[in-house]
């Protein structure tokens, strides 16, 4: 499988972005997806999951503003992210999983300002 992120940008705080993911899999209806990010400095933590089922996760630190998303007919998986803060600086990877196995995209850089 592999994933091809785009999307990021440079925004003021209180703008929006989206992130879209396209993913080359034949059956990517079974897939686990999820968006990670890695600021500077800092260990890669999850932001927003979504199970095969459509369940849907986030961080409490995105929870309200983000929102992720799936489109199974064309294999995609967005992540909606409004309100953003300085704080939400950070390259974003798009993740998806199928059993043990997990993919990982390039990543997109995402840049706040204050």
């Amino acid at each position: 499988v592999q994933l091809q992120a785009s999307g990021g940008g440079l925004v003021q705080a209180g703008g929006s972005l989206k992130l879209s993911c396209t993913a080359s899999a034949s059956r990517f209806n079974v897939l686990a997806l999820a968006w990670y990010r890695q600021a500077p400095g800092r260990e890669r933590e999850s932001v927003a999951t979504i199970s095969a089922a459509g369940r849907r996760n986030y961080a409490a630190s995105v929870k309200e503003r983000f929102a992720i998303s799936r489109n199974n007919a064309d294999n995609t998986v967005l992540l909606q992210m409004n309100d953003l803060k300085p704080e939400d600086t950070a390259v974003y990877y798009c993740n998806a999983k199928w059993g043990s196995v997990t993919y990982w995209g390039q990543g997109t850089l995402v840049t706040v300002s204050s």
